[in-house]
Parts: C-alpha cells; structure tokens; sequence
C-alpha cells in the first residue's frame, strides 16, 4: 500500500468522525470562544479519531458550550519532519484574533511542534495533552536536514517546559528502568542490548530516551538497530547472529527506511530469523507476535478524560489544579514465546497479564460443558420433580391409609364410647334411682301420722345416708368431667402428708360398716411437702373406700414411705376379695366397675388417676399381692 492511499485512508475515517461529531473543522467558520484539536494525523490515525468522537460525545452529554474545532498537521513521515514546526505556527496563526480557550494536542508530533514554538501568544494558551510520551524533542528548523543522522536532545514534558501553560493531559510513560530490570531477572547473562527502533518521530523520542538513561545506567552493552537506516531485509540481518549473552528490546517498529509501513507481521518474520533471543517491547510494539513481553503501558482511549479535563477547567479556572497523569503501566507476556523461551510462570513479576495461553480443558469444551450440565441439571429437576410427586403421593397414600384406620378406631372408639354411654346412663338411672327412691319414699312415710318417734328417727337417719350417696355421685362425676377438660385448678401449699393419712383413713373407718380392721403404717411422725391436700385426701378416700366396700372382715392397711426426699410412696392394702385377672388393665377406665350389682359409678379410679398425673406422679395396681388388692402410688417431692 503506497502512502496516497493510505493518506486517503485516514482522511476518510477522520471525516466520518467530525462528521459524526456535527462541530466546524472550516477555520474561517471559527467563533469567539472555542476547542481547538490539533492532531498529528500519523498512521494512528484510526486512534485519533476515535479519542476526538468520544471527546466531543463527552463534552456535549455534560451541556458544553464551546465550539469544538479540528485541525490536522498532516504528517506523513520523517522525512518532512523539518516543515512540522511551521505548520504548527500556521495553524496557531489563523486563531491570533479569536484565541482558543483551549488547544489540545494529539499525537507526538502536533505536541512536539506546539513545544517547538517559541511565541509567547502561544505559551499563553492553556493546552491538554493526550497520545503523547512523557518524553519528547525539539523540532529543528525548516532548513532541511538528514534525519538519519539526528540525535537530538531528550526532554521531559513535567520538568523542561514551565514557560508553557501545560493545564493537563494524558501521556505514556515508556520505563525503561524497569523493562532492563525485567531482562537482567530473567536472563541474568545478559551483557548486550539491542534496541530496535523506526523511521517514525516515535521511534527517535525513544530512542532519545533510551539515549539519555544509559548515561547514567552500567551493567550493560546498548546497540542500536536503527529503522531510520536500515530496511526490514537489514534489521533480520542484525538480528541472525543474536547469541546467549544478547537480548533484543523494540522500542517502536512500522515503517523502515524506505518510509514503507511494514505489515505486522514482519515481527514474526525475526522471530523467525532468530527464535532463541529474548526480545522485550517498551511499547507493545511486536508484542504477541515476537517480543516475548515487557513493563508496557495499558493503552486505551482518553477522549473522556480529557473532556472532563476541559470542562473542569472551564467551569472554575481559578481553583483549577493542573495536573499531568499517566497511563498506567503493566507486566504483560506472551505465553506462547514464554514456551519457546523456556520462561517459567512462577519466576515473572507479580500481577503479570500472560496473553496468547492455551485454553484449558474447561475453555476449550466450554460451550459442550455448558450444554452437558444444562442437560444434568434439566434431569436432576425432572427427577427431583418426580421425586416430591412420588413422595407427595406416598404421603397422601399413607395418610389415607392412616385416615382409614384412625376412622376405625374412631369407630371403634365411638361405639365402645355408645355403648359406655348406654352402660354408663343405665348405671347412673340405677345409682340414682336407688337413694332417690329411699328418699323420696321414707319422706312420705314420715308425713303419716301413724310413724312413731324412734322408726321417725330411723327413717331420718335412711334419708340423711341415701342423701349423702346421691351427692357422692353427683360429685364424682362432676369431678370427672372437670378434670378431663382441665377446669380444675390444684392449690399446692405445704401440708402434713401424715397428718393427711390419718384424717382420709379416720373418714373411712367411721363411715363404713365393715368387720375389717384399719390401720396406717408409716415411720413418720410427720411430713411437709407441697401438694393440694384437699385432693390427695379424695384420693386416699376413694382408694380406702374401695377397699372397705370389697373387705368385709380382715384388715385394710394405709402405708407411707419417703424415698431419699425425692418422691413418697403410698399404698392401700387390703385383704377382700382382689381384682380378676380379667380386670386388672380395665380399673383405671371411667365407669369400669368390678361389680356391676354393687353401688358406684365405677369413676372413683378415674379421678384418681387424672389427680395423681397432675401431681406429676403414677398410681397402678401390685398384681404380685395375691392376698386382695393393692394400689400404689407415686408422687414426687416438690
């Protein structure tokens, strides 16, 4: 490609993008009040237009109010290099009467020509910086000149240039210190180093650079491959007899000393010359083709920055802090030169990027592992799907099968509860029928006249006892049927457990007619615990009178005993008639009566079961006492 057409080229790119930028580029179209962007137009033109669209997208999105205005130095190569400064004084010329209120420079060259001025109408204009390397040179005059043997003097755009107002920018800080510390770390035998550079103003500020550090830095051998006098055919000639103790740094390389760029691929072309010697860049310049790596800048585009710069400015100039940043800098390799060269990962510098790996196994297959474990997870769904279905369907299943025969017992148990009903209201008709009739009927008889005093006080005396059984009964069920729904509530207070003992045995004995002897054993003389006492004696009652009524002769014993202050132990005793083996696991059921002819509601267990279980204690019948009926009972000590 000849340099017509790529002059063509990168017209036609920047004019799509002023044109997209919709801002005059016309300099007689200029307004008071403006943004002049003065570029270098160099083979990095597709960059520069890039930089001023997103500069200018920027500048309008935030309300800027300038003009923003484009020219172009049109550089084409070094062989001009002595026309750029007074193009540069051209251009700054047509704006002497309308001066800008800011110029920013893109591209090396525009910014070495502005620094090349020497007017003071110049160096009064505030001016952003951006694409541009921290360092740089003087431009010579318009005389011409062999820029083949130019070697100009090296500056530094913080340190050398104070007379101009510099108000920011955006440089590349090219650090070569720390590129030579990086080859001398992983090739300690280096004693020589060659470095490669172009026929472009970029390649001889680097140079100049480079130049300039080695006056003050030992250790090792700089050469120079000059693309300025050499072809691409005479660097690979440089580069053949490269040995162990050589190293090979690229400071820029484009265009070589037929000012015909060269295609990138020729990088690989030297690589292909000279595959053992460890090449490094400064610039990124044959990274990923030959140089194996270096400490490069992280380029990127800063059209937004320097908006934001400018409008900073622009709005308070007067608290306005100048400010020079550089674009930071990084470790970065080539993982296919790092195995040519044998360099091991381990031995870079920390947070160094490797470009160019081998995708691993997971990379290489991603798309496949992806569909693979989309497809597992859609059949771990399924089947868990399936899963809760199939247990849903177990559970209903077993509840359904539960339901059945929890229905059956309900059944069963509403049967059984009918037919206690039935039992329980013949039972009761009976139990009541019996006082009410005696009551009812010796109350008529002690109205007649004809009753003398001692059958009056006989009938009385039938009425008072029969009264006292039907109020007996009343209050057992009574009692019943509050304490299964809960209603009663214990008053535990500290009380006599003895003195309770004696009193529920004494009641027993005086209202029962029986032959039987009663005695309480016990080796207390007294025993204070917390408890209701009033139901611990119905208890004792109840237990007692059971066993009066089925003890007509022999003896009935009360017992107390207390266990290591943790639980006392009562049992009642008797030597009547006992309980049928067939009864023994029915007693403690409500309206279960061992005699269905003998008076009772066949409740009295009942209750005293549901009152000891709210002691927190146990009762039960000794079926090892075979001489008549024993029931004991727990409760513990609180």
């Amino acid at each position: 490609m000849n340099r017509f057409s790529l002059l063509i080229k990168y017209e036609i790119i920047l004019l799509i993008s002023l044109f997209f930028c919709s801002h005059k580029i016309n300099a007689t179209e200029v307004d008071y009040g403006s943004i002049l962007i003065i570029t270098s137009y160099n083979p990095d033109t597709r960059s520069t237009a890039e930089n001023i669209s997103t500069f200018v997208d920027e500048y309008k999105k935030r309300d800027g109010k300038l003009s923003v205005l484009v020219e172009s130095m049109n550089v084409q190569n070094l062989s001009e290099l002595h026309l750029w400064k007074n193009r540069m004084r051209d251009i700054l010329s047509k704006y002497k009467e309308k001066t800008p209120s800011i110029i920013i420079l893109l591209g090396q060259e525009s910014w070495a020509a502005f620094l090349s001025q020497e007017s003071s109408f110049v160096k009064n204009i505030p001016v952003i910086c951006g694409m541009v390397s921290s360092k740089t040179v003087m431009l010579p005059d318009s005389i011409p000149f062999d820029t083949k043997e130019w070697n100009p003097e090296n500056k530094d755009v913080i340190d050398d240039f104070h007379d101009f107002n510099i108000i920011g920018g955006f440089v590349y800080d090219y650090r070569i210190r720390k590129n030579l510390c990086l080859i001398k770390d992983l090739y300690p035998e280096t004693k020589n180093i060659y470095f490669l550079s172009d026929n472009s103003f970029g390649g001889v500020v680097m140079q100049s650079s480079l130049r300039r550090f080695m006056n003050t830095y030992n250790g090792v051998n700089v050469y120079y491959i000059d693309g300025r006098k050499l072809s691409f055919l005479d660097v690979s000639e440089k580069i053949r007899p490269l040995g162990k103790e050589d190293c090979v740094l690229v400071g820029t390389w484009r265009i070589d000393r037929t000012e015909n760029y060269v295609l990138k691929n020729t990088s690989s072309m030297f690589c292909d010359v000279n595959p053992t010697v460890p090449t490094f860049s400064l610039s990124s310049s044959s990274f990923g083709s030959w140089a194996v790596g270096g400490y490069m800048p992280k380029y990127r585009n800063v059209g937004r920055d320097i908006a934001d710069l400018a409008l900073n400015y622009l709005t308070d100039k007067t608290r306005y802090k100048k400010a020079i940043h550089f674009i930071s800098n990084e470790y970065s390799f080539d993982s296919k030169r790092m195995s040519q060269l044998n360099i091991k990962v381990d031995s870079l510098p920390n947070n160094s990027v490797i470009i160019n790996q081998e995708p691993t196994f997971y990379q290489k297959y991603k798309n496949v592992f992806y569909a693979l474990l989309s497809i597992f997870i859609s059949l771990i769904v399924i089947i868990i799907i399936a899963f809760y279905y199939i247990l849903k369907i177990n559970k209903l299943k077993r509840n359904l099968e539960l339901s059945a025969v929890e229905l059956v017992s309900a059944k069963e148990r509403a049967e059984e509860s009918n037919k206690l009903k039935s039992s329980f209201l013949a039972n009761m008709s009976h139990e009541i029928r019996t006082p009410l009739n005696a009551i009812v009927g010796f109350s008529s008889v002690l109205t007649t006249e004809n009753v003398s005093k001692h059958e009056k006080e006989e009938f009385s005396e039938i009425i008072h006892k029969n009264s006292d059984m039907l109020l007996h009964i009343i209050n057992d069920i009574l009692d019943f049927s509050r304490m299964e729904s809960g209603k009663i509530k214990f008053e535990f207070v500290e009380s006599d457990i003895v003195g309770i003992c004696k009193t529920a045995l004494s009641t027993v004995e005086y209202a029962n007619r029986t032959k039987a002897i009663f005695r309480f054993e016990s080796n207390l003389e007294s025993f204070i615990m917390n408890t209701d006492q009033q139901r611990l004696r119905q208890v004792l009652i109840n237990l007692l009178s059971n066993a009066a009524k089925f003890t007509r002769e022999g003896e009935i014993l009360l017992s107390l005993n207390v266990e290591e202050k943790k639980k006392i132990t009562i049992f009642v005793k008797d030597t009547g008639c006992g309980v049928p083996k067939e009864k023994k696991d029915f007693i403690f059921k409500r309206f279960e009566k061992l005699n269905e002819f003998s008076q009772g509601t066949g409740l009295g267990l009942a209750i005293c079961r549901l009152i000891v279980e709210n002691f927190g204690g146990r009762i039960w019948l000794d079926t090892y006492y075979v001489d008549g009926a024993k029931f004991v009972l727990e409760i513990p000590i609180s």
